[in-house]
């Protein structure tokens, strides 16, 4: 089991890039140099991972060391692969706290703030041209943007997703096909599963505060992540835009892109702002919340996911909260993101030239980063 975690460890320290890189890290380290998965079983867990809602990279980790040393190695996958960024986006909090009111601060979260926009817009356009190929995803995506620009919050967030779902169950199943695994039994691992639904359904009902509240958004918010990392901003922001200033979720937001491994510790940041007089624990309390149920569902479906996956039904449902996924990031491009961090002319021009040397010219992060942090001194 030290292995797993020693493995993982090592990973989370270099691991830049995002998702799609952690993958390609993963496939190289595990299938390529220490044959701990075959190729083919790593191509089904990443399908399984890929068609739960969580962070697909981290489930990844968490499903490899799970079928390397049983659940202790899927624990001990996650603590190592999450423990450099973890560590790093809490010392970043705490920093931020004896900071905060600098001058230089501030001008360095105005320009990480402008990063954050370019970042965003670069999810959105990619994941556009990904989910939203066809005319009834397109339509999906722009109407789940207008619902939420039109209307805030969580609810309305999970009304667009449930609609979405409801409109690809009905008129994009047939994109599934027709395929053996359709028809063969399901047999999730029960209690996994059940609880899993029961913290979603039960949390919300009860009257928590400090630590357990926090955890109970952060629950939440990781169980309706479908689309990677970049979806858990707006949820994340509908959960707790009564709590933290839109000025500290963009800082984390940001902060995280620079981060090695999973952007999920912008959790860990958040938590730490929200409990300022045990910011630790708040780091912990939301990294465990904000994880834990994409990592139950990896439990509870892997046995079973390629007969789930083969109904029709359900994978048109995927491909509607695919869609509304993509108009979620579009409505969180407006509000909080542009809202917040264009000021003015100068500061939109930055944010389009950073776009192109994102997309076109495939800067890298690491050097996008420092750029705008200084761009803040002359915007």
């Amino acid at each position: 089991m030290f292995q797993v975690f020693w493995q993982f460890f090592k990973l989370g320290w270099v691991s830049f890039g995002g998702p799609a890189a952690h993958i390609g890290y993963f496939q190289r380290h595990f299938v390529q140099q220490l044959g701990w998965i075959p190729q083919d079983r790593f191509a089904s867990t990443l399908a399984l991972c890929q068609f739960l809602p969580g962070p697909a990279s981290s489930q990844l980790g968490f499903a490899i060391g799970y079928q390397r040393a049983g659940l202790g190695g899927a624990v001990a996958a996650f603590i190592g692969f999450t423990l450099p960024s973890f560590l790093l986006m809490l010392a970043l909090a705490l920093a931020g706290q004896a900071w905060a009111s600098q001058p230089a601060t501030l001008v360095i979260i105005n320009g990480l703030k402008l990063f954050a926009l370019v970042v965003v817009a670069d999810a959105v356009l990619t994941m556009a041209g990904q989910f939203c190929r066809q005319r009834l995803t397109l339509t999906i995506a722009v109407l789940t943007a207008t619902l939420l620009w039109l209307l805030s919050g969580l609810f309305a967030q999970f009304l667009a997703l449930l609609a979405a779902a409801l409109a690809g169950a009905l008129w994009l199943r047939r994109a599934a096909g027709e395929t053996p695994d359709q028809h063969r039994t399901i047999r999730p691992n029960w209690p996994f599963l059940l609880l899993f639904a029961g913290l979603l359904l039960v949390l919300p009902l009860l009257s928590l505060g400090g630590s357990a509240a926090l955890f109970a958004d952060v629950y939440q918010a990781g169980s309706l992540v479908f689309g990677g990392g970049h979806v858990v901003l707006p949820l994340l922001q509908g959960l707790l835009a009564d709590r933290i200033s839109q000025e500290t979720f963009l800082t984390g937001y940001a902060a995280a892109q620079a981060m090695p491994g999973p952007m999920f510790t912008l959790a860990t940041f958040l938590g730490a702002g929200l409990l300022p007089a045990t910011p630790v624990l708040g780091a912990l309390v939301a990294t465990f919340g904000v994880f834990l149920p994409g990592f139950l569902l990896v439990l509870a479906l892997q046995h079973g996911w390629q007969a789930l996956a083969a109904r029709p039904r359900l994978a048109g449902a995927v491909a509607g909260i695919n869609a509304a996924v993509v108009g979620l990031l579009l409505a969180a491009l407006y509000q909080p993101v542009f809202v917040a961090s264009v000021t003015g002319a100068p500061a939109l021009a930055a944010a389009a030239l950073g776009l192109l040397a994102l997309r076109v010219f495939k800067c890298p992060l690491l050097v996008l980063i420092p750029a705008f942090m200084l761009s803040g001194f002359w915007l």
